[in-house]
């Protein structure tokens, strides 16, 4: 067993090489084969991550599936000292209780988004090979255990991203594209300064041991770093996550790609890129910087909820049913920092349910935009109306998910949204307070914009439309199987979390209480 699982975590991450491999052989007109194995070839993935996930201890607190291999080693000269150092990257990977319920949240999305894509009429072999690129980034991205391996997964999530974009995309897709590269590049960029520096400094790329040497103060390494020095790498970092998460202002390049890219891309962007931000933001700003991240906490709930209000306010103001779920996003990823801002394992633990649950509600809600966009050729809430009547499947799945979206008891965003707020009332009151009008805003705007799309008066052109098909329910069926597990047995999701949550952060216990 030890062999095995020494390799399984390469196997998940690298698994969508083997489609790649199968695809590249493919001729460009065989089309319906080229689907299909685009589809099948997200499900070995998917069962390695289900295997996992199931295998997963919940009780133990180190990382699991660790796999360390000898990789590069750079021997450093010193001119005045002849002294001579190496500085060693390891190949390193391993998931705890928060990376391991992402692992199987980018597994589930990306084998429903591949299912999404089934009506691609152009460059399919294209397509799926740029998809599956973006897969293996995206399961590295939560699997790397070393700072050298996060980036270079990371920034393996952003060229396939834009190509996806830019190619398959609606009509302002390349200045979308354009606008995400840009964006992210900077994000990136800023991340990468900061990783030099850490490493300059630790000499060393593990997260674990980089989390443990800066909380040693003994340590002659930490014991270089001032506390000014500490503060600057966190603000760095957190800039560089904010920008993926996204926080205001760095929030406009994703309303560009939420309504210009493909309905698939959409879902696996909301649900699953959007992501890599957050468990950044905790994985290093805070587990790196827990005193600076303290000391930054009111800001931390400010940036919260600006974001919470401000994304509902201009949701609500929408006249495209894209720019509300935009808009929305932006609105739920406030709530993701007020968990954080509580610096406490229940506000920390909604943070991450929110993460997750957002997650699949996004992914859901796009792709039935994109069904509905496929049938009428629009997702202006004004051209719409009376959908029920011509699609009563889909319009019913379209109000569950956005029961599920403002925070219905018994589904995946009513717990996330408890957590985190519950967290931050016991260390921010009014901040709280402020915040939680946020989610009677969200009842406001998503109900506004989907009643005005399934009720009323039906357009005459919009009569017969057909009802969602085989290929489009089990999308429909399997996220919204998921919001209501999770909603209905949270601990699916908690019990991984928090002895991971324990050991990431360690102010959770100390000045967090």
């Amino acid at each position: 067993m030890d062999s095995v699982t020494n390799i399984l975590l390469s196997a998940l991450v690298f698994s969508p090489l083997l489609a790649i491999i199968i695809l590249a052989f493919v001729p460009n007109h065989q089309g319906g084969a080229i689907k299909q194995i685009g589809i099948y070839g997200t499900l070995l993935p998917l069962i390695l991550a289900l295997w996992m996930f199931g295998s997963f201890n919940y009780n133990a607190t180190a990382l699991q599936f660790v796999e360390k291999h000898d990789w590069i080693s750079i021997p450093i000269g010193l001119a005045q000292t002849g002294a001579v150092f190496t500085f060693d990257i390891n190949y390193e990977l391993g998931v705890d209780g928060i990376s391991m319920p992402l692992i199987l949240l980018t597994a589930i999305i990306a084998t429903l988004a591949a299912v999404a894509s089934w009506q691609l009429k152009k460059r399919q072999k294209e397509y799926f090979i740029l998809f599956h690129v973006l897969l293996m980034g995206m399961l590295g991205v939560f699997a790397a255990d070393n700072l050298f391996l996060f980036f270079i997964f990371f920034e393996m999530t952003l060229v396939p991203t834009f190509f996806l974009i830019g190619i398959w995309g609606y009509g302002e897709r390349e200045h979308a594209a354009n606008k995400f590269l840009l964006y992210n590049g900077i994000g990136s960029g800023i991340m990468l300064l900061a990783f030099i520096v850490i490493f300059i400094v630790l000499r060393t790329m593990n997260i674990e041991q980089i989390a443990t040497i800066l909380s040693t103060p003994e340590h002659p390494a930490a014991a270089a770093l001032s506390p000014a020095f500490r503060y600057g790498l966190f603000l760095a970092l957190f800039i560089a996550f904010a920008i993926k998460l996204p926080v205001f202002p760095f929030h406009t390049w994703m309303l560009k790609v939420h309504v210009q890219a493909p309905p698939s891309i959409v879902m696996i962007h909301s649900g699953i890129l959007l992501k890599m931000g957050a468990y950044g933001l905790l994985r290093m700003g805070i587990g790196f910087f827990p005193e600076q991240a303290y000391s930054f906490s009111t800001w931390l709930a400010v940036l919260g909820i600006i974001n919470v209000l401000y994304g509902a306010v201009l949701a609500f103001v929408q006249k495209d049913l894209k720019m509300v779920l935009a808009y929305s996003s932006i609105s739920h990823m406030g709530i993701v920092l007020l968990g954080f801002a509580s610096m406490n394992s229940i506000g920390f633990q909604g943070a991450m349910f929110q993460v997750v649950s957002h997650g699949f509600i996004s992914a859901l809600l796009f792709f039935l935009i994109g069904v509905i966009w496929d049938r009428t050729q629009t997702s202006q809430i004004d051209e719409l109306g009376g959908l029920a009547k011509s699609m009563p499947f889909v319009s019913g799945i379209l109000l569950a998910g956005a029961m599920a979206s403002l925070g219905l008891p018994g589904m995946s965003g009513f717990i996330s949204e408890f957590f985190a707020f519950l967290g931050l009332f016991g260390r921010m009151p009014i901040l709280a307070a402020i915040g939680a009008i946020g989610i009677v805003l969200t009842a406001v705007y998503l109900l506004r914009a989907i009643l005005r799309t399934t009720f009323g008066q039906t357009p005459g052109r919009f009569e017969g439309l057909a009802d969602a098909q085989p290929m489009e329910v089990i999308p429909m069926v399997v996220l919204l199987g998921c919001i209501i597990l999770i909603g209905v047995y949270p601990a699916v999701l908690g019990n991984p979390m928090q002895q991971a949550l324990k050991t990431i952060v360690p102010i959770v216990t100390g000045i967090g209480g």
